[in-house]
């Protein structure tokens, strides 16, 4: 992706913490049919490989597991993101020099596919997917909940995946290319759209995001 020096985001933990979180990573690969994309909750192991290893699921009626065995596979993962008005930036007052933008968060990893068609490797997986996204929940359901012959039947219809990163890239355009009383207009105007939501969340974004280095007008 097109990533100017002022939005890139090296910091791994940084990066990793935006899978944690938003954890739908879109998984695209290129088989016999040109170019597939799937929709997975991705699980992530900071630990192992490089840059960690991402694990995932799918059916087995889905045939992207054999079309794409063992070939570079790219996941992305998108963070919050908003539209961004040009009547927020203290610029318009000043030159009217300003034009809209889209901010959002971004991070692309890579890796090779790796098929793991092993029972007790996707019941570990299963499992762990429900015991994170479950935490929440005041009376957290699990596996052991439902019958026994009806989990078997289930994990029957799935695959699992790993891909151990290669690389992981993130872009965080989050107005930094712009003078600070523009950032600031930024955060005003995200924030009192809806605190929370999508908006909240990308205003929340911009005042986390470190400091700046050269700025890049006009940069998408």
């Amino acid at each position: 992706m097109y990533l100017p020096a002022s939005f890139e985001e090296t910091r791994t933990e940084v990066l990793h913490e935006l899978l944690r979180r938003h954890p739908l990573g879109l998984l695209v690969t290129h088989g016999p049919g040109g170019l597939e994309a799937n929709a997975l909750p991705f699980l992530l192991d900071p630990a192992r490989g490089p840059h960690g290893t991402l694990r995932a699921h799918v059916a087995r009626a889905n045939p992207v597991w054999r079309e794409a065995a063992e070939s570079e596979a790219m996941v992305v993962f998108q963070g919050p993101q908003a539209y961004v008005s040009p009547g927020w930036y203290a610029t318009k007052a000043a030159t009217g020099k300003v034009v809209p933008t889209w901010n959002y968060v971004m991070v692309q990893a890579r890796g090779r596919l790796q098929v793991k068609d092993d029972a007790a490797w996707v019941r570990r997986l299963v499992g762990e997917l429900t015991t994170r996204h479950e935490a929440a929940m005041a009376s957290p359901w699990k596996v052991e909940d439902a019958p026994p012959e009806f989990i078997d039947t289930l994990l029957g219809s799935i695959v699992g995946i790993e891909i151990e990163l290669a690389s992981l890239t993130g872009k965080w355009k989050v107005s930094q290319n712009r003078p600070a009383a523009d950032r600031e207009g930024v955060i005003q105007g995200l924030s009192s759209l809806a605190a929370g939501g999508p908006a909240g969340d990308a205003a929340a974004m911009a005042r986390q995001v470190r400091q700046p280095g050269a700025a890049e007008a006009g940069s998408d």
